[in-house]
């Protein structure tokens, strides 16, 4: 039996976290002998794009090209890939863990009657049994998750496994599929979208500042930074609060929740609120001027010092090896 992945995408690209998500199919499947990894696309998409999926893994790309699924309904998305998952007679559904898969993955537990397993880690153990290792407690802690259904859907969280692109390009099959009017009645009427160059939740490296950046005035040190590396910008919450920079920059408890490959946190004392936002980070580079901050100890490099110091010169530092 196959292994279903679904594909999220957005600006014409396929988002880094479903290639993520199919790596992890494609090693499921190797592990299982459970068949093909077949990819699942909602929506209007170039194909040449889908086909690059198989880079990272799948064997063949199932593309619902129905412009009515571009709105991202959530009802609509559930019901699609139900469809492809009984038609393709597959055993798992695989997605990244995100807010659109989070709920999507929740109907399709219902409606296909599956067990799902969210924050994914790591593969499962199949020495006894079927277990599952997740994330809990803000990453805190690790949980084996026992699965005793035939039909498993497993939400894979960002970062957590390697993207491997090192496939070729996968055919595209287009099908067409009859959604019941009923599964559209929800309209979004408009969709706010945070701005910038890179965007935090899709980000794989992050620079925050925090209340030692002194001002927003300051903030172009963050940005030069951040542009270098290509990277998101992001802050803490006083910093939002207080108006330095806008709520969607706000990563932590209450905020985003990242967990990128590297996260350059610069003035941040490191609250445990914020440090829930962020202990998911591969490598976390902490600069700040007190040599007592609590953020050193969650930290993989620090740097006492002064940022308005730092900043200019590691910003130069990667301008040089660029």
């Amino acid at each position: 039996m196959s292994v279903l992945v679904y594909i999220e995408h957005a600006e014409g690209s396929v988002k880094k976290t479903s290639l993520e998500a199919v790596s992890y199919g494609k090693a499921l499947s190797e592990k299982l002998s459970a068949g093909e990894v077949i990819a699942v696309a909602l929506g209007r998409l170039d194909s040449g794009e889908l086909a690059n999926v198989g880079q990272a893994g799948a064997d063949k790309v199932i593309h619902v090209d129905d412009e009515k699924l571009n709105a991202g309904v959530i009802q609509a998305h559930a019901e699609a890939v139900a469809k492809v998952y009984q038609q393709s007679g597959s055993s798992t559904l695989v997605l990244a863990k995100s807010s659109m898969g989070d709920a999507v993955a929740a109907r399709l537990a219902v409606k296909l009657g599956a067990a799902l397993v969210s924050n994914v880690v790591d593969l499962p153990d199949t020495s006894n049994g079927y277990k599952v290792k997740r994330s809990i407690y803000t990453g805190k802690a690790f949980a084996e998750t026992s699965v005793n259904k035939e039909h498993k859907i497993l939400a894979v969280k960002k970062n957590a496994v390697d993207l491997k692109m090192n496939g070729s390009a996968a055919p595209v099959e287009k099908v067409d599929l009859d959604i019941a009017p009923a599964n559209f009645v929800t309209e979004i009427t408009s969709t706010d979208k945070a701005t910038g160059e890179v965007l935090l939740p899709e980000a794989d490296i992050v620079v925050s500042g925090g209340r030692g950046m002194k001002g927003p005035e300051n903030w172009n040190l963050i940005e030069d930074l951040a542009k270098e590396l290509g990277a998101g910008t992001g802050c803490s919450k006083p910093v939002s609060d207080i108006g330095w920079r806008p709520h969607h920059e706000h990563v932590g408890q209450t905020g985003v929740k990242v967990a990128p490959s590297l996260y350059v946190a610069v003035g941040i004392s490191g609250a445990i609120q914020h440090l829930a936002g962020v202990n998911s980070s591969k490598c976390i580079v902490v600069i700040n001027k007190d040599a007592e901050a609590p953020f050193f100890k969650a930290a993989d490099y620090g740097i006492v010092g002064d940022a308005f110091e730092v900043l200019p010169k590691l910003t130069e530092a990667v301008k040089a090896l660029k």
